[in-house]
């Protein structure tokens, strides 16, 4: 081939490379673009994996929404990320019951012994907080009959009383579900692995089996 053949053909091999980088890159973006899409996705489901974390994939962590539109602050009970049972500055924590901060204290100090810490996503709530958790829920599921297996209303509510708290992160549900019943402390409905409650017989004789979800419990029935 001759030189000025081979000087012709350098920018065509140029162009070319440019345009399969290009496609590389946008294949890429969208494929990154459908993961994030899926995980959104997921996360709308009340019976994956990924709701059942606790965390925003349940009704009663909708605090961001909450907060964003001014309705309720961290007086009504909001807590932060990173919050733990120690905190003494927030409401969500120390308006909880004597009796259930005391063993969630006892908890927490043990399983921080083994590496594990205990962070609270809601303690103590409002009315007004609950009454917009529930609101937010019916819109969410789309009726009050499905909203009520993952909100209860601020009449019924254990976390407006001050007797509930839902644990945040994987590894803590995991330690509180092992050895919360050494201190009173069981899961109270099997569709929100991270609510609490404080069950003084469980000391000894271990948790009752808990509720399906909510509307089993005959304490939402007020």
């Amino acid at each position: 081939m001759s030189r000025t053949a081979s000087a012709r053909l350098k920018p065509a091999v140029a162009v070319r490379g440019v345009i399969l980088a290009l496609v590389l890159v946008c294949a890429v973006s969208v494929g990154a673009a459908l993961h994030q899409s899926a995980a959104g996705a997921d996360r709308a489901l009340p019976g994956s994996a990924a709701a059942q974390e606790p965390g925003p994939g349940a009704p009663a962590q909708g605090t961001a929404d909450v907060v964003a539109d001014g309705m309720v602050t961290e007086e009504d009970g909001v807590l932060p990320d990173g919050v733990t049972v120690f905190d003494g500055a927030h409401p969500g924590i120390t308006r909880l019951s004597p009796d259930l901060l005391d063993a969630l204290r006892r908890a927490a100090e043990d399983a921080r012994r083994q590496g594990i810490v205990i962070h609270v996503n809601s303690g103590w709530r409002s009315p007004e907080y609950q009454d917009e958790l529930l609101h937010q829920a019916v819109s969410q599921y789309g009726s009050e009959a499905e909203a009520a297996r993952w909100v209860a209303t601020a009449a019924t509510s254990a976390h407006v009383a001050g007797e509930a708290v839902d644990i945040g992160s994987f590894d803590a549900v995991a330690w509180m579900s092992e050895h919360g019943d050494s201190y009173g402390l069981c899961q109270t409905y099997g569709n929100e692995s991270w609510h609490f409650e404080l069950r003084r017989d469980a000391i000894g004789g271990g948790c009752p089996a808990p509720y399906a979800d909510p509307t089993e419990d005959p304490r939402m029935q007020g």
